[in-house]
């Protein structure tokens, strides 16, 4: 049942951004309509007409177009890959009772959080490789900019939430089962769910709303905000400026909490002084301490790509895909 009310949680969520994100889309090619009219009236007549802009096109490596089909290959089996170890996972935890536990649901919301991103990154990039097909409508590419960016907030205050779920199993064990309950996953997924969509739900507003009379050309094989937002002609300052401090706030803090949960289960290790306690308690959080240091290190390694001018599209582009393909199959109960 839990995990019914779970699904059904990101469902009605994904539900109202989809409405949202089909409506002002639509009100921003009205705007790019418009100014591209006064712009016509202005220029002298024998300047060639100008087309407003529709739709984008996503130019995964602009310049090493051949390699799309030998990257087609590893980045398929990835994602059958990981596809396939997080269903296995929800249906092993759905069909056996003796999983219906906390952690398990909290591994569950991972797994979900895991097949969504997956299933909004990858066919579109196996559709650029395999047919060349680069188009991406307004609102397919803000969904999938707000997906982007909800889930992967999503999924780093799921970690959160497991890293206090391990300092209240091992610093607090007796008290565990009384303070980690059905109805604290389901508070805590209800957290997840609205404070990412609500604080990330303005980044893809803010860039529908923009005025796109440039070039329609998106240098990357996802929409970005970044990479969406430089084609507008409009001041996007506020635009980027909201995103970095949401995203330092919601990831940081994120970040902060799992660290300080950690201090205190070392602690509490060390402080053990029975012979093999220590190395059990450490071995119930070990992967998942892996995992957060590879999501970290991920998002990490995006921002100095983005950020770095030396490194050149077709690099930064590949690394980003490589990364966000390797997280999704790193992130999979072969690693859980």
């Amino acid at each position: 049942m839990l995990l019914k009310k779970i699904c059904l949680l990101m469902g009605i969520h994904l539900f109202w951004m989809c409405l949202f994100l089909f409506y002002f889309p639509r009100h921003s090619q009205g705007s790019v309509s418009k100014y591209l009219i006064r712009i016509q009236d202005m220029a002298p007549p024998n300047n060639s007409s100008m087309a407003p802009i529709s739709e984008f096109a996503l130019i995964c490596f602009p310049n090493f177009q051949s390699w799309q089909h030998w990257l087609s290959l590893p980045l398929s089996i990835l994602f059958l890959l990981a596809i396939g170890a997080n269903t296995t996972l929800l249906i092993t935890i759905r069909l056996e009772a003796s999983l219906h536990e906390p952690m398990y649901y909290l591994l569950s919301l991972l797994s979900l959080l895991d097949i969504v991103l997956c299933l909004t990154v990858v066919p579109k990039v196996l559709d650029i490789f395999w047919f060349d097909h680069k188009s991406i409508n307004f609102s397919a590419c803000f969904l999938q900019m707000f997906i982007m960016n909800s889930f992967l907030t999503m999924e780093s205050c799921t970690f959160m939430v497991m890293a206090y779920d391990r300092y209240v199993a091992i610093c607090h064990p007796l008290r565990y089962p009384s303070i980690i309950t059905d109805q604290f996953v389901a508070k805590a997924a209800i957290f997840v769910v609205t404070r990412s969509g609500l604080l990330t739900m303005p980044i893809p507003i803010l860039s529908s709303q923009l005025r796109y009379c440039a070039s329609n050309i998106i240098k990357n094989c996802i929409c970005t905000n970044m990479s969406v937002s430089r084609l507008s002609c409009d001041d996007t300052t506020f635009n980027q400026l909201y995103q970095f401090v949401i995203g330092w706030t919601l990831l940081g803090s994120d970040l902060i909490l799992i660290v300080i949960s950690y201090s205190f289960i070392l602690k509490a290790v060390f402080r053990i002084k029975a012979e093999g306690a220590g190395a059990k308690a450490l071995s119930t959080c070990g992967s998942h301490f892996i995992l957060i240091l590879f999501f970290s290190t991920v998002l990490l390694v995006l921002v100095i790509t983005h950020m770095n001018k030396e490194i050149s599209d077709s690099i930064g582009i590949l690394i980003k895909v490589l990364l966000i393909f390797l997280q999704f199959l790193f992130l999979s109960p072969h690693a859980k």
